[in-house]
C-alpha cells in the first residue's frame, strides 16, 4: 500500500511539472503540495485500513472543494 502512495505522488509530480510549464503556476503548486503529502505519508508504514482512511478523507476533501469551487466560485456564462 505505501507503494501505490508513492505512484500517486509521482503522477501528482507529473501532473505539477506540465501544469508549471503552461504558466498554471497555483495549479503546479497545489499538485506538488499533493506530492509531498502523499510520499511524506508513504514513508509511515501504516496499517492498510490506516491509508484507506486516509485516501478517503483526501477524496471527501477534493469533492467537497471542488462542489464549492465550481458552484460558487465560477461565474455561469464565463468562458
Amino acid at each position: 500500500m505505501p507503494n501505490m502512495y508513492r505512484v500517486l505522488g509521482f503522477f501528482t509530480a507529473a501532473i505539477g511539472v506540465m501544469a508549471m510549464v503552461g504558466d498554471l503556476w497555483p495549479m503546479a503548486l497545489l499538485f506538488y503540495a499533493q506530492t509531498v503529502f502523499f510520499f511524506a505519508v508513504s514513508f509511515l508504514n501504516l496499517s492498510e485500513r490506516v491509508y484507506i482512511y486516509i485516501f478517503g478523507a483526501y477524496l471527501t476533501l477534493f469533492f467537497v472543494g471542488f462542489t464549492y469551487w465550481s458552484a460558487f466560485m465560477m461565474m455561469p456564462g464565463k468562458g
